[in-house]
């Protein structure tokens, strides 16, 4: 499955934030769970001169190699049945 047009977007804003130092890692809750995450956010600058912190991942808790199946070369990931 290729990556959704939208999630390439957000990925080229956040490496522009990351080359411009308006990138931020901020810790934030979890509406739904109310566990503490850290997230990685761009700095919006407003014309006002306030800042806008925009979410655009989470860092994981756990180990991700334990919690991800990367994909495979020929289709579907590892650590699934194809």
């Amino acid at each position: 499955m290729a990556l959704a047009p939208g999630h390439r977007r957000n990925f080229e804003i956040l490496r522009q934030a990351f080359a411009h130092g308006d990138a931020a890692l901020m810790e934030c809750e979890l509406a739904a769970t109310g566990e503490i995450v850290s997230v990685i956010c761009a700095a919006n600058r407003l014309p006002d001169g306030e800042i806008e912190f925009v979410p655009f991942g989470m860092l994981f808790n756990d180990n991700p190699y334990k919690l991800l199946n990367p994909p495979a070369p020929e289709g579907g990931f590892h650590g699934l049945e194809n």
